[in-house]
């Protein structure tokens, strides 16, 4: 062990240990350490940078860790792929850059739930305006400007997403002026966090531009096997280095941002965790937290998939004939590949009774082989559709005491009736904007999931065969004040142990009802203001637009029938 003590290390190089590590080493008197069990992202790394290649980053495995779920029990007992990023920026750096914060009432509830008012809306309004550097919309009372990440919204240009705006009001659905402003409600262009044609992770926003701060040390291929306590006093971290070898680093504060799976791990090999589920894989007990790995919550997503009459899809992207092309026009900032495909959406209520839109309808102009038996040949188009308020919950919990084998993970999905029955309407309601007028003109008829699923128990079987993570895993080390939680939300100190914090999408006390990148880098902005001792950003309370809600009833089978000519 070096002599040398760190102020902090972080744990982590992805979205959350990113903003820490700027903002932490902002000081020079900080001596800050990144650890990173990935790679780096170097600026030539076309799957990582290009949108477009995001895809191609999925299926790498020097980019993805490809974590695989326990059987899921009401999944037709799938063990299902769960892609996470093997390098800085995380997963942010190869998800779909799809930027939005969430609802408000979303915050609200997690100051309920928490018991503190300091992260209902009003209080992380302001972090969420620090963080943007809002090119399209500039700075006003709820967009950022100036800020490190820039937030550009996508032109949804193709002629596919003016026909998808029309058949969301036929429908019945408004439009909004801004997903994440007055209103995340209706059908929108998606904010994205990309910036001239390249995809801009919180490595490339907040770490690149600091690098050279001689503060601050960024160590990748770096993977954290222990934490070191002294009694219940954490004095370091142990991580195993590329070849193999073995480092400990002393410091007076671990930050732990390893996201929802690598977080409760490290935290259980360490010996922080439920005593008995640790002494099961051989792991002497430090503390007792029964909270640690549990709560897990995720989305599930499916996409409902049409044939295109007309020859007006993006299917040629697909094409390998057309990639050099496409990468010369990308090198130049313009071309099909700037766009990462899925650039409009809309949020909306399945039931009255919901406080946030808890359904998503994102589309694309073409169909993409989610599912490699069932797939649109040629031209086509499709949404992605999610429900954003499970209440299923699962777990991460230990497989051995080797730091390199990955935890088990269980979800739970489709557990309880409620998340079955909305799912059902979830389906009625993409089926039913997508057999609008609006696309008569181009449609050639459903061929995801196709007509032969119609009832609602057809419906669900189909789902259970073919749904697919929302990549939004949150909650294994949440925030709260109970027997059952992790973390304190006034401090982000793991309840019960020195010198560590959590800070990252585990901590959430519930999963907010949109894409989790946005959320991420406010927690981690707001918990940078914690560690430092800052004075907290002054709470922005603003008068909430009355919106009516655009819960619609779920049409009956009978009412929604893939149109002729489908397959």
């Amino acid at each position: 062990m070096s002599d040398k003590i760190y102020d902090f290390v972080v744990v982590g190089g992805g979205a959350a240990g990113c903003v820490l590590a700027n903002r932490l080493s902002a000081d020079p008197a900080h001596r800050v350490l990144l650890l990173e069990a990935g790679k780096s992202d170097p600026f030539w790394d076309v799957f990582t940078h290009m949108p477009a290649a995001m895809g191609l980053a999925i299926a790498s495995r020097s980019h993805n860790w490809h974590y695989v779920s326990e059987p899921e029990p009401f999944m037709q007992n799938r063990r299902m792929d769960l892609p996470r990023g093997k390098l800085l920026g995380g997963s942010g750096s190869i998800n779909a850059m799809t930027y939005v914060r969430g609802h408000p009432a979303n915050f609200d509830q997690w100051a309920k739930v928490v018991g503190d008012e300091a992260w209902d809306y009003a209080h992380v309004l302001p972090y969420f305006k620090k963080i943007e550097d809002s090119v399209t919309f500039g700075g006003n009372e709820f967009r950022g400007r100036g800020g490190l990440q820039t937030v550009e919204r996508a032109p949804a240009d193709h002629p596919l997403f003016a026909l998808f705006f029309e058949a969301a009001q036929q429908a019945g659905y408004n439009l909004t002026a801004d997903l994440n402003g007055a209103v995340q409600e209706g059908f929108a262009a998606f904010d994205r966090n990309i910036r001239r044609g390249r995809r801009q992770s919180s490595s490339q926003a907040y770490l690149h531009p600091v690098m050279g701060r001689p503060n601050l040390e960024v160590r990748t291929h770096a993977l954290a096997t222990q934490i070191v306590f002294s009694g219940t006093r954490a004095v370091g971290v142990t991580y195993r280095a590329a070849g193999g070898r073995e480092e400990i680093v002393r410091a007076e504060e671990i930050i732990l941002s390893g996201g929802a799976f690598n977080t409760p791990q490290l935290l259980q090999l360490s010996g922080v965790g439920r005593a008995e589920e640790l002494e099961a894989v051989g792991v002497a007990p430090v503390h007792d937290l029964r909270g640690v790995g549990h709560n897990l919550e995720d989305h599930l997503a499916v996409q409902v998939q049409h044939r295109c009459t007309q020859p007006i899809s993006m299917v040629h992207m697909k094409d390998k004939k057309n990639w050099p092309k496409m990468g010369l026009q990308w090198l130049a900032g313009r071309g099909p590949a700037v766009s990462n495909l899925f650039e409009a959406a809309g949020f909306i209520r399945s039931n009255e009774d919901m406080e946030f839109p808890d359904v998503i309808v994102g589309f694309a102009p073409m169909a993409m082989a989610f599912d490699e038996k069932r797939i649109v040949e040629g031209h086509g188009y499709q949404v992605h559709v999610g429900t954003m308020a499970a209440r299923s919950r699962g777990s991460v919990t230990l497989r051995s005491a080797d730091p390199a084998a990955h935890p088990r993970i269980i979800f739970n999905y489709l557990d309880n009736q409620r998340d079955r029955d909305d799912w059902v309407k979830a389906i009625r309601i993409a089926r039913d904007i997508m057999a609008q007028p609006a696309f008569s003109g181009v449609d050639g008829g459903e061929v995801v999931p196709g007509p032969e699923f119609q009832t609602d128990e057809e419906i669900l079987d189909w789902i259970s065969h073919t749904a697919q993570t929302g990549l939004h895993p949150t909650g294994s080390a949440r925030m709260g004040r109970t027997a059952d939680d992790v973390v304190d939300p006034a401090t982000m100190r793991v309840h019960g142990i020195e010198g560590v914090r959590v800070v990252d999408a585990s901590v959430f006390p519930t999963v907010t009802n949109t894409q989790t990148y946005a959320p991420t880098l406010m927690v981690a902005e707001k918990a940078s203001d914690m560690i430092l001792g800052n004075t907290p950003l002054e709470p922005v309370r603003l008068a909430r637009p009355q919106v009516v809600s655009q819960a619609r009833p779920a049409a009956a089978p009978e009412d929604v029938v893939a149109p002729a000519g489908s397959a």
